[in-house]
C-alpha cells in the first residue's frame, strides 16, 4: 500500500510517500529513504526495498520523500540548510505520528552526504544508518562526475545552472562552494560507527569507492564492498544482495 502526503512547516512542503503494510495507526517502527542528487521519492530503488522490507514485518512504514528542488518539491534554491531541515522535519514526523524512537535511516550518495553531516551536527537519532555509495568526497563528485567543464565555466561566471539524472536541479557556485567547505572526511563519527553500515560499489562511476573505503576504515565503520556494483546497483541481484545486507544490519523483522 502507497500513502502520499505533505509534510507543511514553515517555508516548505515535503513531498513524501510512505509504503504500508496496514493502516497508518499500526506502525511500530520506520525507514527514512533519503535518494541522491537528482533523485526522487520514487525512486525504484525504494519501491524493491519497501517491498522486501514489507515482507518481513507487518508494523513498518519505509517513508521516503524530495530533497529541496528535487522530484515534485518546489523550492528554486538548493542549500544544504534546506536539506538539514527536510531530514529533521520528516524525523521529527515520523516520531510524533507513530510515537516510536525506532526509526532508521537508508540513504543513497547525496542523501548519504546530507545524513553524515545532519549527524555530525545534531547527533545521530536514528537506530542503524545504511549508506549505499554514499558521496563521502560530494564536491570531487560534482565536479568530476555531474557538472560538465561547460556548466563549471558557468558557474565561476555566477551563473546557476541545471544538472543531473531523473530531473535536473538548479545548483549555485554558492552551493557548490557550501559542499567544499563541508568535508566529511575532516568530520570525527567514530561515537556513531556502531550503528553505520556503508556499501559501496566497486565500479561506482558516480562517487569514489577509495574515498568511501578510507571513511569507513578512518572511524571503524562497518565496510561491505559490492563487487561489479555500479552507482545505481543496476544489477538485480547486486541489489537484492544490498537490500538482504541491508534488512541483516538493521535486524528489520528479526
Amino acid at each position: 500500500m502507497e500513502k502520499y502526503f505533505n509534510i507543511n512547516g514553515e517555508g516548505y512542503s515535503i513531498r513524501c510517500k510512505a509504503y504500508i503494510n496496514k493502516d497508518l495507526r499500526s506502525i511500530g517502527k520506520v525507514v527514512i529513504c533519503c535518494h541522491g542528487f537528482g533523485g526522487h521519492k520514487d525512486s525504484k530503488a525504494f519501491l524493491h526495498f519497501a517491498e522486501k522490507a514489507l515482507s518481513k514485518t507487518k508494523d513498518l512504514a519505509v517513508v521516503c520523500f524530495d530533497w529541496p528542488c528535487h522530484g515534485e518539491d518546489v523550492r528554486k534554491k538548493l542549500t544544504l540548510e534546506g536539506c538539514d531541515a527536510y531530514l529533521n522535519a520528516v524525523t521529527e514526523y515520523c516520531r510524533c505520528t507513530w510515537n516510536t524512537d525506532l526509526i532508521y535511516l537508508y540513504a543513497t550518495s547525496f542523501g548519504g552526504y546530507v545524513t553524515l553531516k545532519y549527524i555530525h551536527e545534531h547527533g545521530n537519532p536514528f537506530r542503524k544508518i545504511v549508506l549505499r555509495c554514499p558521496a563521502i568526497d560530494m564536491y570531487g563528485s560534482f565536479v568530476h562526475n555531474i557538472i560538465t567543464p561547460e556548466l563549471q565555466t558557468k558557474l565561476n561566471a555566477g551563473k546557476p545552472v541545471l544538472a543531473g539524472f531523473d530531473r535536473k536541479v538548479e545548483i549555485t557556485k554558492d552551493f557548490l562552494d557550501e559542499v567544499h567547505s563541508c568535508d566529511l572526511t575532516q568530520m570525527d563519527f567514530m561515537d556513531y560507527a556502531d550503528d553505520i553500515l556503508i556499501i559501496q560499489g566497486t565500479k561506482d562511476e558516480i562517487v569514489s569507492f577509495e574515498a568511501a573505503r578510507d571513511f569507513a576504515d578512518n572511524n571503524v565503520i562497518e565496510f561491505i564492498a559490492a563487487e561489479k556494483a555500479d552507482h545505481r546497483f543496476q544489477d538485480p541481484q547486486i541489489m537484492a544482495n544490498a537490500i538482504a545486507q541491508t534488512l541483516e544490519f538493521m535486524r528489520i523483522g528479526k
